[in-house]
């Protein structure tokens, strides 16, 4: 008789990841990430424990975004007084604040729950390419890209 497997929060080992986000389309990019801070690419994954990975993101400055997405996406903030709703273009985010648009895509991607804001902790992206997680050890990521026609 088989049984089903079930991963206890003490058995899981993380890996650490890099990811080079340089020339990679965000919305792909942070699918990819989702899944590995999730362990969803993993033969022990199990939905309510965290069995997922840490991922280092470098060069999230030369993210790219398709389409007209530079200039009609909009990103919304409140500063908690009234009529404080601000509003920010993808384009001047990536100028100002690179890392928080991969930041914020990966976090609309994984679930709304307990387990998801424990996951968004183990993600690190930086702007250029120096990361200060080199005594990790992390392995490279693949990310692959759709051939253009």
């Amino acid at each position: 008789m088989k049984k089903t497997y079930c991963a206890k929060p003490g058995e899981i080992e993380p890996k650490w990841w890099v990811v080079d986000a340089e020339g990679k389309v965000l919305g792909r990019l942070a699918t990819r990430i989702a899944d590995a801070l999730r362990g969803k690419d993993k033969p022990t994954f199990t939905h309510h424990v965290d069995t997922g990975d840490f991922v280092v993101v470098v060069n999230a400055e030369k993210v790219r975004l398709t389409g007209k997405k530079l200039t009609d996406k909009k990103y919304y903030h409140h500063t908690g007084y009234l009529g404080g709703m601000k509003e920010t273009t993808a384009g001047k985010m990536l100028e100002n604040h690179p890392e928080r648009v991969i930041e914020i895509a990966v976090k609309g991607m994984l679930p709304t729950n307990k387990l998801s804001r424990h996951l968004i902790k183990k993600l690190k992206v930086y702007a250029g390419p120096k990361h200060p997680h080199e005594a990790q050890k992390p392995q490279p990521l693949e990310i692959s890209q759709r051939k253009r026609a």
